[in-house]
């Protein structure tokens, strides 16, 4: 089952403390944000309106994610370590973000997907500039996990699966 679904990664890890849950949120907005501007410049018309909708709510995401991310970087001595903490222990999962198969490729060739390659230099500016002013350290990158997107999976998706199909697997054919 798991291996029909193709995610990144960074997406199906546990929920954790606070610091786990605004750092995760805060990495994949920054990226969702680079993603969806670019996204609104695609060929096919359909994709580029639905980013034009979706970068509404990724600005908003990120406003309050980098907030909290400032808040609890600066705040206690606890919250920045939890927070640094947090941070270590995704970075590795962020370069999945930026990666393209042929098939994406030849889509991004033909202007309709974004070159998520592309966007990797502003995400690290943007991101680097966040933890420097929240007095957090960047990541040193010294691993990386991938596979998400090829249906390679961390144990936790495992679990969300049964959680969330408890109830069609329970009553087959229910009707709400």
């Amino acid at each position: 089952d798991c291996r029909e679904y193709r995610n990144l990664l960074i997406c199906e890890l546990p929920i954790g403390d606070f610091a786990d849950t605004m750092a995760r949120q805060f990495l994949v907005d920054v990226y969702d944000v680079g993603f969806y501007t670019e996204l609104m410049k695609s060929a096919d018309e359909t994709l580029a309106a639905i980013a034009g909708k979706a970068i509404k709510e990724s600005r908003y995401h990120l406003r309050r994610s980098e907030e909290w991310v400032k808040r609890l970087g600066d705040g206690t001595g606890e919250s920045h370590d939890r927070l640094q903490r947090a941070f270590n222990d995704l970075w590795g999962y962020t370069h999945e973000l930026f990666e393209v198969d042929k098939t994406e490729q030849s889509l991004i060739n033909a202007g309709i997907a974004v070159n998520r390659p592309a966007l990797k230099a502003d995400w690290e500016r943007y991101v680097q500039s966040v933890l420097k002013e929240a007095t957090l350290d960047t990541p040193d990158g010294q691993w990386s996990i991938r596979g998400g997107r090829e249906g390679m999976h961390t144990e936790h998706l495992g679990y969300l699966l049964a959680e969330l199909q408890f109830m069609q697997r329970a009553y087959p054919g229910l009707e709400w």
